[in-house]
């Protein structure tokens, strides 16, 4: 899906994270994530509801394709072949996050936020996005945050992280 404005703003996403820490809660599950393009900011926004200690376990931030292989576990041929901008490396990234840490629910993303396209010519903008809960199946998406600014990107990239956590844990 093709996104040509940034339909979230800052409060939007602090109710995001307040609503995705509380349905956590409530459905008895911790979260963690494994972020490259948002480098963080996800769970620095979950972080930042009271609270928030009780249900999320952490973050790994895996900007690199090498980071993405030594603390995730994505597989260096995936890499290769499809580049680090794919639907596979965002799924290899939320299972690698799932296994590495005592958490029940991840959020992986993985893209470019700009101002330039990657090594690889992927387009700024392009995000993949997954949701994945332990002995469940994996939430997969794509979204093309056209004409975006970097800051507007990563806003967009959160909400839809957020989005698709909330969904996965209840």
């Amino acid at each position: 899906m093709d996104i040509t404005t940034a339909d979230i703003d800052a409060d939007d996403i602090e109710r995001l994270a307040a609503d995705v820490i509380a349905t956590a809660r409530s459905c008895g599950v911790t979260l963690v994530t494994a972020e490259s393009c948002t480098a963080g900011a996800i769970a620095n926004m979950l972080s930042r509801v009271p609270g928030a200690g009780d249900r999320l376990e952490g973050g790994f931030v895996a900007y690199t394709k090498d980071m993405k292989t030594q603390t995730l576990g994505v597989d260096p041929q995936l890499l290769a072949q499809k580049t680090a901008v794919c639907a596979e490396v965002a799924e290899a990234m939320a299972v690698g996050a799932l296994h590495r840490s005592p958490a029940d629910v991840a959020v992986a993303v993985t893209g470019v936020a700009g101002p330039e396209p990657d090594e690889d010519g992927n387009p700024v903008g392009l995000m993949y996005f997954c949701a994945a809960k332990k002995g469940g199946a994996p939430l997969v998406a794509r979204r093309h945050f056209k004409g975006l600014s970097h800051d507007e990107a990563v806003a967009a990239a959160i909400g839809e992280s957020l989005r698709m956590l909330k969904r996965v844990c209840g």
